[in-house]
């Protein structure tokens, strides 16, 4: 019997080195955990047809000792990534029965090392919200409790990790999106620096603002697949070459930020938790001052302006004609009329709208235009807080995970629960969201580190470093 509970990427490595079970054995595992809480949960859309064939592929690089960390370890993948042959949908209806004629970079690299992607995992409707409410497939249940969300728009990935139906998986967070529902669900979630992991094959929401991102229930396993697909890229002219990155800069000794006017803005259970987190900082070593950096009060409306813009651009193609479901018409305008909008869902439409509002004649000066600009001086102001600081300290999330249904018709205070992740996309920097205790009726809490553009490996080492 295979303790999952227990299990982590290099445990399972060795485990099948050793033999005490096979590939087989441990994915078989995971599918009946998905068989036993799926149906609850909702964390899978539906299950890969070719397991059988990875599974195997797996099994024989043990076998002639080619594997390698990852061989055999079973991971989900967010729906929004695709991976040839296999529906690729969004959570969208308008891609209902789509099957992706390639694999996303990230993909190929890890099923190379011998990867088992066992399913594709839910998410809000090509990946806008943050509580997967927003799927045309049902919502994603949080595992600690199904009458809460697991948070979004990566909630179906982190929440396979947290109930034990893989060990791993692959999200995208554009705001927030794989650190908030690590949060929620209580896992570790990281976001690379802009352009450390290729975006090729991750259906694109906000181009400057999308990292696939890697979610593990430890620190180390968040590394090991954040390593594994890491670097340059032919297909993506973003994604950076690993010699980019100083790997040598960690330290025993770290300074931290923390802009406490704006951790104000979380729940009395949350800051109860951050500020006990902060103690076990100090304990552990590290320096930690409060600064003032008054610009984070502004980057959710930077981003928020931003993001609907590039949503809008990248919604486009989905017109019945180049992708999409079709209604046909009496005329080819007919036919566009009736498709146009078919099959998506209101958070979708919403964006659409607002984006193409802040792009019209005689308004994208007003927003978009000082959205770009402010933007510019985020990314100043943040330089100089690390020219004195290694890193910013904040909660993941201002509240625990809210109840299914508590913020229906309320698309605000959804935008709200970004207000401390949307920084590290849109300054294109790195964050880590890691455990940190737990609040009322013991849902999970997170808390929040970001470091400067490709100083990824430190925040590793500031996770791991902090006992909890």
């Amino acid at each position: 019997m295979i303790d999952l509970n227990k299990l982590t990427i290099t445990r399972a490595h060795k485990d099948m080195s050793a033999g005490k079970y096979s590939v087989r054995d441990l994915v078989d595992a995971y599918l009946e955990e998905i068989e036993k809480k799926n149906a609850d949960i909702n964390a899978y859309l539906h299950l890969f047809d070719d397991i059988d064939e990875r599974v195997e592929i797996a099994q024989r690089m043990f076998d002639d000792g080619t594997a390698t960390l990852l061989t055999g370890i079973p991971m989900a993948l967010k729906a929004v990534i695709a991976k040839k042959g296999q529906v690729t949908n969004a959570a969208s209806k308008i891609l209902r029965n789509y099957r992706a004629v390639y694999s996303a970079t990230v993909v190929e690299r890890l099923e190379q090392q011998g990867v088992v992607f066992l399913g594709s995992a839910n998410t809000d409707e090509f990946a806008m919200g943050g509580t997967t409410e927003n799927s045309a497939f049902g919502v994603t249940r949080n595992p600690h409790d199904i009458s809460r969300v697991a948070g979004g728009s990566s909630g179906g990935s982190v929440a396979a990790v947290v109930a034990n139906m893989a060990l791993s998986a692959l999200g995208t967070d554009t705001g927030g999106s794989i650190r908030q529902p690590a949060s929620f669900c209580g896992a570790v979630g990281f976001k690379p620096t802009y352009g450390a992991v290729s975006r090729y094959g991750a259906y694109a929401m906000g181009s400057s603002f999308d990292q696939i991102s890697p979610v593990a229930k430890t620190v180390e396993d968040t590394r090991i697949v954040f390593e594994a697909m890491r670097g340059a890229d032919d297909y993506d002219m973003t994604a950076l070459p690993n010699e980019t990155w100083d790997t040598d800069n960690t330290k025993d000794k770290y300074k931290i930020a923390i802009p406490r006017t704006l951790v104000y803005d979380s729940s009395d259970e949350v800051k109860k938790v951050f500020d006990d987190f902060v103690e076990k900082v100090k304990s552990s070593g590290h320096e930690v001052e409060d600064v003032d950096i008054p610009i984070l009060k502004e980057v959710l409306a930077i981003y928020y302006v931003l993001i609907f813009a590039e949503v809008s651009s990248n919604m486009a193609r989905y017109d019945g004609l180049r992708y999409g479901s079709q209604i046909e018409g009496k005329d080819l305008w007919d036919t566009y009329r009736k498709t146009r909008g078919q099959g998506l869902g209101n958070e979708v439409k919403r964006r659409i709208m607002l984006g193409t509002y802040v792009l019209s004649a005689g308004y994208a000066d007003k927003y978009y235009e000082k959205a770009l600009a402010l933007r510019e001086e985020l990314k100043g102001e943040l330089s100089k807080v690390y020219e004195e600081y290694d890193f910013i300290l904040t909660p993941t999330a201002p509240v625990v995970a809210p109840k299914i249904g508590s913020m229906e018709n309320d698309p605000l205070t959804e935008y709200l629960m970004d207000i401390f992740t949307v920084t590290a996309n849109t300054a294109q920097t790195c964050a880590i969201s890691i455990p940190a205790g737990v609040g009322a009726d013991n849902m999970p809490i997170g808390v929040q580190f970001m470091a400067p553009p490709e100083k990824d490996d430190t925040l590793f080492d500031i996770a791991k470093s902090v006992k909890v």
